[in-house]
């Protein structure tokens, strides 16, 4: 069988997300917009939680580049700054690292700064603003692969997250292969769906009561 995160690739946030409906479980998060490229990403997560600047002794290294050294190719970095503070925890040097690194793309609960840049280099940014005032002086980096908060979510290092330009949903590792089985089935369903509207059959015949009750438990 598959690894969990290619099986996760193949499919978009919409069938992960019914998946989770059906399942009796949550993980979308509201809000966070695709910044740059038109890719949807996906795979497993690396955490970033940053606070507010409380006047601590300066760290030995810049945030998000524990997480970036700490990644594998095809993880996706998920950051939460909700500090409330207008400071970016995300830029353009970050991103050619990480890119460097073959880290799938980054996730933001907070802003991000440098759209343009990343966008130049192709790399994936979510985000839920963008500004483009540095983190220098005002947040601080608190912990890589901790537990943390994204909208209402609550996300660990090693969950399973899937981007694209309708969501961003969360998947908890010990929920992965009951969701994706779920997913495929639905993605599954909704292609024949297509195939169906394509060869003729009236919509309300193709989306009738069976779709309406397709979800439930």
């Amino acid at each position: 069988m598959d690894d969990p995160a290619a099986r996760l690739g193949r499919l978009d946030s919409c069938a992960v997300s019914d998946a989770l409906d059906k399942l009796g479980l949550t993980g979308v998060a509201v809000g966070i917009q695709r910044l740059t490229t038109d890719r949807r990403i996906s795979g497993r997560v690396v955490t970033v939680k940053l606070e507010k600047d409380d006047g601590r002794p300066a760290a030995s290294r810049h945030l998000g580049t524990t997480a970036i050294e700490a990644a594998l190719p095809g993880n996706v970095i998920v950051l939460e700054q909700r500090s409330g503070v207008d400071a970016a925890c995300w830029g353009g040097n970050l991103s050619v690292a990480a890119q460097l690194r073959g880290v799938a793309g980054v996730v933001i609960d907070g802003p991000a700064r440098d759209a343009d840049e990343a966008r130049d280099y192709g790399f994936t940014v979510f985000a839920r603003s963008v500004t483009s005032r540095t983190a220098r002086g005002r947040i601080v980096e608190t912990g890589t692969n901790v537990p943390i908060v994204i909208g209402d979510v609550h996300v660990s290092p090693g969950d399973y997250v899937v981007a694209d330009g309708s969501a961003v949903v969360f998947v908890k590792a010990d929920d992965i292969q009951r969701v994706l089985d779920a997913a495929e089935a639905i993605a599954d369903r909704e292609r024949q769906m297509v195939a169906d509207l394509q060869s003729g059959l009236p919509a309300t015949q193709v989306m009738g009561k069976t779709y309406e009750t397709m979800l439930k438990r």
